[in-house]
């Protein structure tokens, strides 16, 4: 695909150039009076490229607006803000004006979910801590995660020696080394002080 001298000429538009007495096709858009809005995504008007370049030298967005309206729209944060219009960015949104998620809006809780996720890790993280890296292993190798306590410990271990022990499989001891792993890593966490 051939690349365009002139970013966001639209050579297939099918528009004629909006100027006074140009004839020139229209190739390139520029914003008209009706702006995207609740209603749609509003219009463009049509210009060659004299005449494009004419219109952005003389376009001003800003106009209208007062100066306060001025220094909202040009802050970094603008067009962020929750349900009250509060701005995302405000210095009281958390530690050294961190932002808080909940100062976003979040129609579709793409950033909610995304957060809880990371809150969950974390947590889990830190419950992982508590454990030795033998005690880990041991989890891993029973399957739980570390926000365990002793009765779900128990319950897991008999769940596991009642799915490998041979009685249980027809006398069949393939599975015998896996259930002596397993005994030894219930053996393990049951001595362990990060149970309660």
């Amino acid at each position: 695909m051939k690349p365009h001298k002139f970013h966001g000429r639209n050579e297939d538009s099918g528009q004629a150039c909006e100027a006074v007495g140009c004839e020139e096709p229209g190739e390139f858009r520029a914003p008209s009076d009706r702006l995207a809005g609740f209603d749609g995504p509003g219009q463009w008007r049509w210009f060659c490229l004299d005449h494009v370049r004419a219109f952005n030298s003389s376009y001003n967005w800003f106009a209208g607006m007062t100066a306060d309206e001025i220094v909202a729209a040009q802050h970094p944060a603008a067009g962020w803000a929750n349900s009250s219009t509060t701005r995302a960015f405000r210095a009281d949104a958390g530690v050294d004006g961190v932002p808080r998620w909940a100062d976003f809006d979040d129609p579709l809780d793409a950033i909610g979910a995304r957060a809880t996720d990371i809150r969950r890790r974390a947590q889990s993280t830190a419950r992982s801590h508590r454990f030795t890296g033998e005690e880990r292993a041991a989890l891993d190798m029973m399957g739980l995660e570390p926000d365990l306590d002793r009765t779900a410990l128990r319950k897991r271990y008999s769940e596991l020696v009642r799915r490998y022990h041979p009685d249980r499989n027809g006398g069949d001891r393939s599975h015998e080394g896996r259930l002596i792993r397993v005994v030894e890593a219930y053996q393990v966490l049951k001595k362990s002080a990060a149970l309660a």
